[in-house]
This record gives C-alpha cells, structure tokens and sequence, in this order.
C-alpha cells in the first residue's frame, strides 16, 4: 500500500495539499484521489468509486452514513467555508456589502466564473443567490459554469474577459494562483458551509484514513484550516 485514496469537496483540496508531507511523514503513505463537486463526489462513492475517506458537506456526510456507505463512529467536522467572491490578482477588488451592492458588482460584470449549478454546493447557491436578486435572466449569457471551483477559479485568472468576477469556496479562490479573495457574499446572501470527513465501509486503509481525519482536524492544524480559509467548527 502506497496511497490512501480520497473523494473531496474541492473545498478541502488545498488543506489536503498542505497537510500531505507531515501525512507522509507520520504514515509513509502519500494521498491520492480526486477533488470536485461534493455532488460528484457522492456520486462517485455511491457507484462503487474506491476510496478510504470522503470529505463533504455534512448534509451530505449525513446521508452517506444513511446509506451505509461511510463508518458512522468516523464522522468528524473539518470546519465551514464562506461561499465568496474572487477576483484576478490585478484587478481592483469588489466590495459588496448588501444585496443592492453585491446586485450591482455582478450585473457590472461582463464574464461571471463559477462551479457546477446543480452539483457543487457554491455552484447551487449561486443559482439560488441571482434567481433571489431578480438577475438571473440578465446575467445568464455571462455565466461561465465549470465542473468545480478550482477550474472556474483557474479559468478566471486567464480570463481576458474587461471586469470578471468569480463565485465559489473561499479555500478554492485562497489556494488558486492568479484570482485574490474579494470577500463573502453579503447578509442575506451568504452561505457558511460545514465540511466533515469520514472513513467510507468499504476503506482499503481504514486505519490509515483515521489518522488522516485525526490530522485534518487536529488542534495543531488549526493555523493551516484558517491559512487555507476554513473557519473554525
């Protein structure tokens, strides 16, 4: 055994990447797997994906466990992550502090980059945020819909589009080269979502995956859960 294999949120990815060397360290295993979607990801598990530990929206966790497809004894909060706003590195950021202000920032823009609007959690609330702020209708010819955040996020940061703006994960935007953080959404916009991490029934590496999760959440991490834009449980 080399790996202990994941399916995770694409909001986890860039925690995961900084946690892998003192996993490496401490087990000898590297961490392999994929990032995307939390919809997806389920999808994935529930057809059979091999994997020894998931990380997903605890709605979601919930219902795995339901299923019986994830250890219950293992579920364990990762922390909540802001849906937010992103920029390209260069351009002036984009402030909205109302519904009025966050209205006008997007019907400002000429190219609109965000994740999956029927799979991933940003990519929903997204959805939800312009049918609630009366513009969907006027904005959909800008939308640019990528599988997950971190590909809008990437896509974003070539974007030769005059004022673009990105929508998803805080931790997606913080670990993507190229686009900065421009801030949450507003009050009565926003979204806080609680990522948890579990072993899954059918783990290669059951107790591998444990000490993954124990590393995940461990008070020492707090430092890189909030550097990558977690905050806390």
């Amino acid at each position: 055994m080399t790996h202990v294999n994941i399916l995770s949120g694409g909001a986890a990815q860039g925690l995961v990447r900084s946690l892998a060397p003192a996993f490496k360290a401490g087990s000898g295993l590297d961490i392999d797997g994929e990032f995307g979607a939390v919809g997806a990801m389920a999808g994935k598990l529930r057809a059979g994906r091999p994997a020894d530990i998931v990380i997903l929206t605890d709605a979601l966790i919930a219902r795995l466990v339901e299923e019986k497809l994830v250890v219950a004894a293992t579920v364990r909060n990762v922390g909540r992550v802001e849906t937010a706003l992103a920029v390209r590195a260069a351009d002036p950021l984009v402030a909205a502090k109302d519904a009025a202000s966050l209205r006008e920032a997007l019907l400002a823009s000429d190219a609109i980059f965000v994740p999956d609007t029927k799979a991933s959690t940003a990519g929903i609330h997204v959805a939800k945020v312009l049918a609630q702020l009366g513009i969907a209708a006027e904005v959909a010819g800008r939308l640019n819909v990528h599988a997950n955040g971190a590909t809008a996020m990437k896509q974003l940061a070539a974007s030769d589009a005059r004022r673009p703006i990105g929508c998803t994960q805080a931790t997606e935007i913080i670990s993507t080269p190229g686009v900065v953080l421009s801030g949450a959404l507003p009050p009565g916009c926003d979204l806080a979502t609680m990522y948890t991490a579990a072993v899954t029934t059918q783990a290669a590496a059951p107790e591998q995956a444990r000490r993954l999760i124990d590393l995940l959440t461990a008070t020492v991490a707090q430092p890189l859960r909030l550097r990558a834009g977690f905050l806390d449980v």
